[in-house]
């Protein structure tokens, strides 16, 4: 068909913006939207797209992007303080899963060189899908994302003698290839010394490169001020140390790793970051639904308790070794069993590793593409047991982990604070420094066990309960100030102070305008919004740094300061009606565009300039 790439580009396109959106609002996740996508186009759905194979290798240069970022984040001396988790924790991970694999299919009874191949392969995860969920979720700076980005990383580089020690156990001895990694493996003892030499001078070369050569001519192609120039000059340099690693038979996400840690410290670390992040994201995702296309329901129809056995299998037994594993890493349990679903997937080295061994006549052929779908498949599997970690089990284990109500010890006299978050912390050490007495109620134990270490008097408590609140003395304090981040527990809070407590003065933090209003339909009259001010001191220093004079400039942020109260105030009576509320808005903006007009005109005539210092 004519102008076939760009039907398919439409194809990959339509069903990206259609799945994506839909999985996302289920709660299921950009990938498994990204993965359905893929079925629904792929040979086995409406078969609108045939040639998996191509744009499955063609894709997989999202995954070379993706670690080249992720390198440009790690500069040399952060990588080799992460040199325990890499080697220590990946090696025990490939080692764990690879022998219990091992284990069971000798136990079935299965020839060695086989289970052998086939645990190896089903070792590796996807480093693909587990980065992207953990940066949809924001999860890689905390220690289940540490862990997991250690042993994906070890899993990169363990890659690469397992696909060297594939045709060494097979009948026939071939070089093989793919998109990904390409290592002719097939060598004598002679030439492998060489192959050895050229490696390590590839290496020695990049870093040579990478510290002395890469920092001027990036300045060089700057200097140009073409940003169209600088991206091509990105990608151009992504795709020939790809390529020249796999030249030597390495593998190129890793070698762009590589590349991208030794311009981590470069200044031009974000410029290259801002031109290639959507390259990466828009691969990708296409390589996510080429994992979809590449589902083999034919084979599924014809042996499903084989696959889905095996497809179970190792599910059980990844999972099973990661959640032991966590313990050792000691990341905290909550995470445990996200930990452990993230990384129980297949990988896409799995995929190079199995058609070496095909080519190596070491798998049958049969074999190979079974064990190809339970990858495929296990890809699938991980957006849903996320979705079911965050639906099922960490609800319930945070609910069983749940700790009772301290005891709150009644006082006096004293001041109680509502939520101890960054905006509560200030208020508190204020009134802290200056000796007044303190109750505090928060929900967060491990917060309150951090400032318990302080010195500070903090109880583990639903502050919204009326019964706490008499516990806490709430009766004989002086003033309750509101400061949980939560607006309808805030309101619930206020109300039943109201009902309980009806002399006590409440001082409160507004998260935005509507919030505000609706503590003024409470009575609550002493209050404040929680960005308003800061925003406007922020707003004074730009103004005195663009050459306002000080007093110029804090005149003309008390002005709007007091404009904006009285605008706020206004439409107050107003706030539910949604037509007078913009009428009033735009009146507002008209009042003060005129205010600073006449402030302009009077300061031309008469230059003030005190408030310098």
């Amino acid at each position: 068909m004519e102008h076939s790439l760009l039907v398919n580009a439409l194809i990959y396109l339509i069903a990206a913006v259609v799945a994506v959106p839909i999985a996302k609002r289920l709660g299921l996740g950009a990938v498994l939207g990204y993965l359905l996508a893929g079925m629904a186009i792929g040979p086995w759905g409406l078969k609108l797209v045939t040639e998996v194979e191509d744009i499955l290798h063609f894709s997989e240069f999202g995954v070379v992007l993706l670690l080249f970022l992720i390198g440009l984040e790690l500069d040399p001396k952060r990588l080799w303080a992460m040199r325990k988790p890499i080697f220590g924790w990946g090696s025990a991970q490939v080692a764990l899963v690879a022998g219990l694999l091992f284990c069971v299919g000798l136990l079935l009874g299965v020839e060695w060189r086989i289970v052998l191949v086939a645990a190896l392969g089903l070792s590796l995860s996807s480093t693909a899908i587990v980065l992207a969920t953990l940066g949809e979720r924001n999860l890689l700076n905390t220690p289940a994302g540490t862990a997991g980005f250690s042993i994906l990383l070890f899993q990169d580089i363990a890659a690469i003698p397992m696909i060297a020690l594939v045709p060494f156990l097979g009948v026939a001895a071939v070089t093989t290839g793919s998109g990904v990694n390409d290592v002719g493996a097939a060598t004598g003892a002679g030439s492998g010394w060489i192959d050895i030499a050229l490696v390590i001078g590839v290496i020695a070369g990049l870093i040579l490169a990478g510290r002395f050569l890469m920092p001027p001519i990036l300045r060089i192609i700057a200097k140009t001020d073409m940003r169209e120039i600088f991206t091509a000059f990105a990608l151009l340099l992504v795709i020939a140390i790809g390529l020249l690693m796999q030249l030597v038979g390495l593998s190129m996400a890793l070698g762009t790793f590589m590349a991208g840690v030794l311009l981590a410290d470069s200044e031009y670390r974000h410029a290259l970051e801002s031109d290639l992040e959507p390259f990466k994201g828009l691969l990708l995702g296409l390589f996510f639904i080429a994992v979809g296309m590449s589902v083999d329901f034919g084979i599924l129809l014809n042996q499903p308790w084989t696959v889905l056995g095996l497809l179970a299998l190792l599910l059980v037994v990844k999972i099973s070794a990661l959640y032991a594993l966590s313990y050792l890493i000691s990341i905290s349990q909550p995470q445990k069993g996200l930990f452990a679903f993230m990384l129980s997937q297949g990988g896409e080295f799995a995929f190079v590793v199995f058609a070496a061994a095909a080519a190596a006549q070491v798998l049958p052929a049969e074999v190979a593409s079974i064990l190809v779908l339970v990858v495929a498949l296990s890809m699938v599997t991980t957006p849903l047991l996320v979705t079911l970690h965050d639906k099922l089990i960490e609800p319930a284990f945070r609910h069983g982990s749940e700790r009772p109500d301290d005891a709150v010890e009644a006082q006096e006299d004293h001041v109680i604070i509502a939520g101890f978050g960054r905006f509560g912390q200030i208020i508190g050490r204020l009134l802290h420094a200056n000796r007044i007495k303190l109750t505090v109620l928060d929900h967060d134990p491990d917060q309150i066990e951090l400032l318990r270490k302080f010195g500070f008097k903090v109880f583990y408590g639903d502050a919204t309960r009326t019964d706490l609140l008499h516990s806490a003395g709430a009766a004989k304090a002086r003033a309750l100030v509101v400061a949980i981040d939560d607006v309808e527990d805030s309101l619930a809070l206020v109300d039943a102070v109201r009902r309980e407590f009806p002399t006590l003065t409440i001082m409160a933090r507004a998260r935005n305008v509507t919030h505000y209003y609706d503590l003024l339909d409470r009575g609550v009259t002493i209050l404040e919004r929680e960005t308003f001010e800061a925003a406007l001191q922020l707003g004074r220093q730009v103004l005195q740094h663009l050459g306002f004079g000080a007093y110029r400039a804090r005149q003309v942020a008390m002005k709007f300061r007091a404009h904006n109260l009285q605008s706020v105030m206004a439409v107050y009576p107003y706030y539910r009606d949604q037509q007078q509320l913009v009428s009033m808005s735009k009146q507002a903006r008209d009042e003060l565009s005129e205010m600073f007009a006449r402030d302009a005109e009077v300061l031309s005539r008469e230059r003030h300039e005190g408030w310098q210092q």
